[in-house]
């Protein structure tokens, strides 16, 4: 069974930073995408930032680049985000997900397009709230 577990959301205020941590179990790490998908209140997911624990190749969605950096531990099973530079809008529920990658580690495409459309494991999520 995967399982993903979030933990390091809170509460900020604009302008600051939040460090969340995603620990993967149940699946071959090196052998699929991992990333974070944002839901503020309403619907809708979306990807934020994800990364192939293969080689290190990174993903981000616009809004965040420059200002989100994401980074593996391979040995610990481990994804983190750091976010720096937080705004209102980044206030949302923050999900850990996973794609079985096998077929297509070190495939840059297939980690951008996972990031975009959505990965088959999700945790419960942790919530990011930034006040301005």
């Amino acid at each position: 069974e995967v399982q993903l577990v979030e933990s390091g959301g809170g509460f900020v205020q604009t302008g600051g930073s939040l460090r969340l941590s995603c620990v993967a179990s149940g699946l071959a790490f090196t052998n699929a995408v991992i990333g974070w998908f944002r839901q503020a209140p309403g619907p809708g997911r979306t990807g934020v930032s994800c990364i192939d624990p293969s080689n290190g190749a990174t993903y981000y969605r616009d809004s965040v680049k420059g200002r989100f950096t994401i980074s593996r531990d391979n040995a610990k099973n481990t994804v983190t985000l750091q976010m720096n530079d937080l705004r209102p809008e980044d206030t949302a529920k923050y999900y850990c997900a996973a794609a079985d990658a096998a077929q297509h580690s070190g495939n840059y495409d297939y980690l951008r397009d996972s990031c975009i459309y959505g990965m088959n494991y999700l945790g419960a999520g942790t919530l990011v709230t930034v006040s301005s």
